[in-house]
């Protein structure tokens, strides 16, 4: 078993590098004792895993706790932070079972590192005991857990790449990561384009391609891998393309929750999901880059590119602060007679560090895409190949999930905190 300090250095080292479910629509209340507690937990109830969730906090204890659920049923989840010791936590908690709802999980968070409380609070039904001060994250992660199955499949990552401008060359390269991964990685990849009126995937793949994103954003409520797997177009063993046929004969309303739906089907069946998002604003955009794993943006070393970059990155990393930051691409790098803003330079004015830099090579993609074959499979040894696999085996390195036990809430087991 794992004790509470093991636990907490296990979250701590993970960081922002751990893969953790999205928490369903629930109900989360937190009683803290400490400011930090509660400034923490309101970080937490911020972050794009938590977004589905109704989350309120307020300054006190576990007795604060059962005075306010006296008068008015428990919520899903219940978190509660006390400062007091062994005797005193466990005599508080006896008087919250009186009020708490035999479904209700509670989280414990406690100040002292003593595995004879941790085991003794599992033991009477405590579906977690986390030691203070927290992080964000080990928060997030700790009520993620309470609603995974441990049986299920693992999450597929969500790869967002967006281009700083137009002609940037960021579909290009999503479809091009999107082949290695199959190949390199020996795992199911997912190609999603976006871009339903003048997306480029199937023609960069020689495919006709059905309504296949299209119909899945038309009718959310059905979506699920069994509907999502007939509209997929196959491009190998392990490739697979939801796309469309790309046109302008009708028009697209996208919501935000068609594309969580959607994405959300996709990483419960499939390891590794590129998505290939139009350069263009509205409110899907934005949701989907800021609640993707990983975000790539494709520029080129011009100011329009440099300036949209900068945007994008902040936006990202204001609104992501539990994740990495963005990964960015600079593209194009040495077109003849065109003046460039050196990498370093544009790399210290966006505030990001470059990932990979990929040398013009307008013949080796010209050819690619006339042929309707990926760059690997026309330049296999050119300059370009090189760096677009350099990026791949980042990808696949920095953003692998670490392994840990789940526990599942014992509450319909044991008896403490399952008492009305």
């Amino acid at each position: 078993m794992m004790t509470p300090t093991a636990q907490s250095q296990s979250a701590s080292s993970r960081g922002d590098q751990g893969l953790v479910a999205a928490v369903p629509r629930i109900n989360i209340h937190a009683f803290c004792e400490s400011q930090q507690t509660a400034e923490t937990f309101q970080l937490a109830a911020a972050d794009r895993r938590m977004s589905r969730a109704h989350c309120s906090v307020q300054l006190g204890g576990i007795m604060a706790a059962v005075q306010v659920f006296q008068a008015q049923a428990t919520p899903n989840v219940l978190v509660v932070e006390s400062r007091s010791p062994r005797e005193q936590v466990m005599a508080e908690l006896a008087s919250l079972a009186e009020v708490c709802q035999p479904d209700t999980k509670v989280v414990v968070v406690g100040h002292l590192n003593d595995v004879v409380l941790y085991r003794e609070l599992i033991r009477q039904g405590v579906s977690e005991y986390l030691i203070a001060p927290l992080q964000p994250f080990q928060l997030i992660e700790s009520i993620a857990s309470l609603y995974h199955n441990p049986k299920a499949a693992p999450l597929g990552r969500v790869f967002a790449f967006v281009g700083a401008k137009g002609g940037v060359g960021s579909s290009t390269l999503a479809h091009n990561i999107g082949w290695l991964m199959s190949k390199k990685l020996d795992a199911e990849t997912v190609i999603t384009d976006l871009d339903l009126a003048f997306g480029t995937a199937g023609l960069n793949f020689n495919q006709d391609v059905t309504n296949g994103v299209a119909d899945a954003l038309g009718q959310p409520d059905r979506v699920d891998p069994t509907l999502l797997e007939r509209l997929l177009t196959r491009l190998g063993d392990k490739l697979s393309l939801l796309s469309g046929p790309g046109g302008v004969d009708r028009d697209f309303n996208i919501e935000s929750h068609s594309i969580e739906t959607i994405l959300s089907a996709l990483r419960s069946s499939v390891p590794n999901i590129i998505v290939d998002v139009p350069n263009m604003w509205a409110p899907w955009i934005k949701y989907t880059l800021l609640h993707a794993d990983q975000v790539i943006i494709t520029a080129t070393p011009e100011l329009a590119s440099l300036r949209n970059a900068r945007n994008l990155a902040d936006l990202l990393k204001a609104g992501r602060p539990n994740d990495p930051p963005p990964k960015l691409i600079l593209n194009q790098v040495g077109v003849p007679k065109r003046p460039e803003i050196p990498a370093a330079d544009f790399s210290k004015a966006v505030g990001l560090e470059i990932s990979a830099i990929i040398p013009h090579d307008a013949t080796s993609f010209g050819t690619a895409q006339s042929n309707g074959q990926m760059v690997f499979e026309v330049a296999p040894k050119s300059k370009v190949v090189e760096a677009i696999a350099g990026f791949v085996e980042l990808l696949a390195g920095t953003d692998k999930p670490a392994k840990k036990p789940v526990r599942s809430g014992l509450l319909s087991k044991l008896p403490l905190l399952g008492r009305k």
